[in-house]
């Protein structure tokens, strides 16, 4: 029986997402900044990692699409933000996608060069 072409278009709709570079496993201690209803910065950590995001781990819900601020503890990167998405976790907090806008500095895991 054929699929009629409405229902294909929304099937691949849930699918959209896609990740341009492999995420590693690791925790960096990290700083998040600028949430709209809660003021002051979270000190928190990374679950995993990549060239141009990371998840961590929130107190705080974070709406998709919102902008923060993300900085290592060290104080050697610094990054604008976008929310990727937010998951609420088992127990606390929440599981929050990023991905990076403006990289300052020394990040973890380095863009691959393209010769």
């Amino acid at each position: 029986m054929p699929v009629d072409m409405k229902e294909r278009l929304s099937r691949a709709a849930k699918f959209t997402f896609y990740r341009a570079d492999a995420r590693i496993p690791m925790e960096i201690p990290v700083m998040l900044d600028g949430h709209r209803n809660v003021p002051g910065t979270e000190s928190t950590f990374t679950e995993n990692v990549s060239a141009n995001g990371a998840r961590v781990h929130s107190v705080r819900r974070w709406t998709t699409g919102e902008k923060l601020t993300l900085a290592s503890r060290t104080g050697e990167f610094r990054s604008s933000a976008r929310v990727a998405y937010c998951h609420a976790m088992q127990g606390d907090g929440f599981a929050v996608g990023l991905e990076f806008l403006e990289p300052k500095g020394r990040w973890v895991v380095q863009s691959p060069k393209i010769a």
